[in-house]
């Protein structure tokens, strides 16, 4: 089951679509559907999460929480809102597509994916763009 939890005024308008969405791109990797929890926050709600959980003293657009047990995914992932506007800008996206791509960056991580090389950071990237694709059909 899928869940959007908010932290901060921002509301998503399409959640049953991207729930949708969410779950065929966990299928298409031959994944099943766990617990999901997103929770958009703002920027020092997630800084905060970083400092205590990784000892990282910088802002991020993303956390995630991985708890998933063989093919079931599951896990939290934390979203700040300010930090997808502002890397919305920075990249010249809109920020649907940012969030979209933030969104299911955190699930890819729970499916294995990895970005800390830049090999990696290219696998990823082309699997949020196969998973926004995807998107596109709903």
């Amino acid at each position: 089951m899928i869940q959007f939890n908010y932290e901060t005024n921002f509301k998503l308008g399409n959640e049953d679509v991207l729930k949708n969405w969410i779950s065929t791109c966990i299928e298409s990797h031959g994944f099943k559907e766990g617990e999901l929890n997103y929770i958009f926050c703002d920027d020092e709600y997630l800084l905060k999460l970083n400092i205590e959980f990784l000892n990282h003293d910088t802002f991020t657009d993303i956390l995630s929480f991985d708890y998933t047990l063989g093919k079931l995914i599951s896990g939290d992932v934390f979203i700040s809102i300010e930090r997808v506007k502002d890397n919305a800008n920075k990249f010249t996206q809109s920020l649907d597509n940012e969030l979209n791509r933030v969104i299911i960056h955190g699930v890819l991580h729970f499916m294995g994916y990895h970005d800390k090389t830049a090999e990696e950071k290219v696998i990823m990237r082309n699997a949020e763009d196969k998973c926004l694709t995807l998107l596109k059909s709903y």
